[in-house]
């Protein structure tokens, strides 16, 4: 489900080549996410009427060293099926729920800012590239304040 939401949402700016060896790397990264899970790893996962994986979400202390929060949400996906459901707002609530915390989105991804500044991240100026792997792509880091229960 990683890999397939990662092709849904970054196909158009990464290349063929970066989606070739992340398939190629699935075996790898699942037997390295094994320790993770059988721990209690807080990975949320989403799950739809017939068991299959929508939906994912992961968060825990922050890892910049300037972070402005002390909470981090470090990864938050659904694939494109579920898009407008609710599921990303259900799986951020989950993953955070109304804590103060921060992020990092790619620059150009215009969904997933519009989602995050709809759930009251702001841009705090933050500026970051992914490493070579992922083909340095440009990020911004984005912070929310907590919220008061709806």
């Amino acid at each position: 489900m990683h890999t397939l939401a990662h092709e849904e949402t970054y196909g158009d700016r990464l290349s063929a080549e970066f989606f070739h060896a992340r398939r190629a790397s699935i075996p790898e990264r699942v037997e390295r996410r094994r320790p993770y899970l059988a721990s209690g790893d807080p990975r949320i996962i989403a799950v739809d009427a017939n068991n299959e994986v929508v939906g994912l979400a992961d968060s825990g202390p922050g890892r910049d060293e300037d972070g402005p929060e002390a909470l981090e949400l470090y990864s938050l996906y659904t694939l494109r099926r579920t898009r407008g459901s609710g599921l990303g707002a259900a799986l951020l609530s989950a993953a955070i729920g109304e804590s103060q915390a921060y992020l990092w989105v790619l620059e150009n991804n215009a969904r997933a800012l519009a989602f995050y500044l709809k759930h009251g991240f702001r841009f705090d100026g933050g500026r970051g590239q992914l490493p070579l792997e992922w083909e340095e792509l440009p990020e911004l880091r984005m912070v929310r304040s907590a919220r008061a229960a709806l």
